[in-house]
């Protein structure tokens, strides 16, 4: 299958095309005066009045007829040479005026260009945390099902073993071996728990949120205040799935980089709209500085909220916390993961203050 994508023309065919278009109604001759700064203009009609004016003062004072003849000589001569200057002038503000043109449609078709490439990295990138999102799914599933199948079948043959073997030796390294199938068990259900939340599938948002952030930031010895509802709102599983990991991002941050003693989550759910408000008492950072506004994870949070057409506000200061605010709709919207092609129905807002 051929794709082929439609690109804008080169600058320099925007600004030949430009010229084309624009040749026949751009003024010519002395209508290109008006082109002309009115000070410059003005400073020309004075200087030809004051020309013509000194001629016909020489012309009346002189007396003798060759001297009327050389003032009026000079004088066309001084008209002359300022009509040539007008040319010009007007001929250089009209190149002036082609070239602005030129380059106000050059930064146009940049501008359009860039738009074009924007829409098309992020649809791209929406498309990667779906399948990222979907494969990790799978993988969960198939990990519980297909591991999960395994280590119970090898955990009742092992019990059929201890029930049938009476030697002490044996029996204490089939204790052994039967605390290595529960450790096994054990990371399986931690990798499938990281893979793919299940309380977030059976019991919805806030539950999911609360024993994440709870586990997460005991392990860590991190003081957490939590003011989340015992029922989430009804939302599409893409929402969930999205403000759970930039919940998950938002903790990992406070948690490996914020060096802080406390951490606040709080659910949002109004009518229309859905999320939440994550702060920490940490050294907190400067958001102005590119190496923090550009990080992977800030970046990858804020496309998820992007691409569910909601908002991203990040507000960090040195010593004082960083306290981040994500709302989103709580409808399905037709976004850019959804349809690749075509003007983005819902333009979002991101604030970094």
């Amino acid at each position: 299958m051929r794709m082929q994508f439609r690109v804008p023309n080169a600058p320099l065919d925007s600004a030949t095309r430009f010229h084309t278009a624009a040749h026949a109604r751009r003024p010519t001759g002395w209508s290109a005066l008006r082109l002309l700064p009115g000070r410059v203009r003005l400073a020309l009609l004075g200087v030809l009045f004051a020309a013509l004016g000194s001629a016909a003062i020489a012309e009346w004072l002189a007396a003798a007829p060759p001297t009327q003849a050389a003032v009026v000589v000079l004088a066309l001569l001084a008209v002359g040479l300022l009509g040539a200057l007008t040319r010009l002038l007007a001929a250089d503000a009209l190149r002036r005026e082609g070239l602005r043109a030129a380059s106000e449609r050059h930064a146009k078709d940049l501008e359009t260009l860039i738009e074009a490439r924007t829409r098309e990295l992020s649809a791209l990138s929406t498309h990667l945390q779906d399948l990222s999102e979907k494969e990790r799914s799978a993988l969960a599933r198939n990990l519980h099902d297909e591991l999960g199948g395994l280590l119970t079948a090898a955990k009742m043959d092992l019990s059929w073993l201890q029930s049938r073997v009476p030697e002490p030796a044996l029996q204490e390294r089939l204790a052994q071996l039967g605390a290595v199938l529960d450790e096994a068990m054990d990371l399986k259900r931690r990798v499938v728990e990281d893979l793919r939340p299940s309380l977030l599938d059976h019991f919805g948002l806030p539950t999911a949120l609360r024993a994440y952030v709870d586990s997460v930031c005991a392990k860590a010895g991190l003081r957490t205040e939590l003011a989340l509802p015992e029922e989430g709102p009804p939302m599409p599983k893409e929402t969930a799935i999205a403000l759970f990991r930039i919940v998950q991002e938002g903790v990992t941050n406070i948690i490996r980089h914020a060096g802080a003693r406390s951490a606040s989550l709080r659910f949002n759910s109004e009518d229309d709209t859905c999320g939440f408000t994550l702060s920490d008492d940490g050294r907190g950072f400067d958001v102005a500085d590119p190496k923090f506004r550009w990080s992977h994870g800030i970046m990858g949070m804020r496309q998820r909220v992007r691409a569910l057409g909601g908002q991203f506000e990040l507000e960090s200061v040195p010593g004082t916390g960083t306290t981040l605010r994500v709302s989103v709709p709580r409808h399905d919207l037709p976004c850019e993961s959804k349809s690749q092609s075509g003007p983005v129905a819902h333009q979002p807002t991101d604030h970094l203050e």
